[in-house]
């Protein structure tokens, strides 16, 4: 069997290498890894292939920034190209980004069956280009691996009962394994000088808040007073916006990080204050409180017993949940850790 791979992105990656993994225990299945090019520079894409494990791709489409129309356009053109030649018995496509949606086009005008890993999520704010991305995605596609019951019940409430299959998350799988490789590979002092524990770890990186400067402000005044220092890794492209705001020393800016040294400063922070919706679940996961700066998340079972807030860029909202020191226990609403291995069993049969 062969299958073809979409990755483009730092979750991507991720995802990729936990179900890769696994398709490498069946030498009857052939995996052509195309990598789009949507995250280029080497912090955000080469490093996660050399880090974890993932054989390099097969293709690079460079495909690089650029709006939304050029960019999955000139994916959609790469990807049609491959498909034609190689005819997969699958594609399989992850999460909801341009490159899942250039991937997912591609295949369906070809009538290649189409996999997609994490479906059934759903923001319910259109403005966001992902959201449009996961709801055309899960439409097209021939097969739904969705990480939660509650992404289930979604798919349901579309009609898409019959193509959605409960894994769980792969993500989780993925912090199961890449925790104790971590553990064995990185240092927190050779990333920080700060002791574990003594700092809160913050990404931010979505267009609604790095492109909006009263967002911005707003998140950076926040960080600002907070009790603890913030180590932020932060793209190049934000570091030139954020000169146009005003922060403090409270901040402690780093270049981008690869997905173990990640995890270790995951693992030894306080507490969390992200936008991104894979850090929301890897706190949630490593029982690290966190504030996401949105105005809504596609991760609702995060959000019980104080675990996750929703305060997106309101200054007074971010200080007054991140004091919060009350939490309930945690319910595994995101599998048994197998998710790779029922993904590649159910393409199988």
């Amino acid at each position: 069997m062969k299958i073809v791979t979409i990755v483009g992105a730092r979750p991507q990656f991720i995802k990729a290498a936990t179900v890769s993994r696994i398709v490498k225990n069946y030498p009857d299945i052939r995996e052509i890894i195309i990598h789009t090019g949507q995250h280029y520079d080497n912090n955000m894409s080469d490093i996660f292939f050399t880090e974890l494990g993932i054989p390099q791709p097969d293709v690079n489409l460079g495909v690089g920034s650029g709006s939304h129309g050029a960019q999955t356009a000139h994916m959609l053109e790469g990807i049609e190209k491959i498909l034609m030649a190689e005819k997969p018995e699958w594609l399989m496509v992850y999460g909801d980004t341009n490159s899942t949606i250039a991937g997912a086009l591609a295949a369906a005008k070809l009538n290649i069956p189409i996999a997609h890993v994490e479906a059934g999520l759903r923001s319910f704010n259109r403005t966001m280009p992902e959201e449009i991305n996961r709801i055309a995605t899960d439409h097209v596609s021939n097969v739904l691996f969705a990480p939660t019951q509650n992404a289930m019940n979604l798919l349901a409430s579309e009609g898409l009962t019959d193509k959605a299959i409960f894994t769980g998350d792969v993500m989780y799988d993925s912090i199961l394994y890449y925790s104790k490789m971590a553990a064995e590979k990185c240092s927190l002092s050779k990333i920080t000088d700060i002791e574990a524990g003594g700092y809160y770890l913050a990404t931010v990186h979505r267009q609604e808040n790095t492109d909006n400067l009263h967002n911005l402000q707003s998140i950076f005044r926040a960080f600002s007073e907070l009790d603890k220092p913030v180590i932020l890794p932060l793209h190049p492209r934000t570091r030139k916006l954020i000169e146009k705001i005003k922060y403090s020393s409270n901040i402690r800016i780093i270049d981008p990080v690869g997905y173990l040294e990640m995890i270790t400063l995951l693992s030894n922070s306080h507490k969390v204050l992200t936008d991104s919706g894979g850090l929301q679940k890897e706190a949630f996961f490593m029982k690290k409180p966190c504030v996401t700066l949105r105005e809504e998340t596609e991760w609702i079972e995060t959000l019980e017993d104080n675990w996750n807030f929703v305060v997106g860029t309101n200054y007074e909202k971010i200080l007054g949940k991140i004091a919060i020191t009350q939490f309930g226990d945690q319910k595994n609403m995101f599998g048994d850790g197998h998710a790779a291995e029922k993904i590649v069993e159910s393409l199988l049969r």
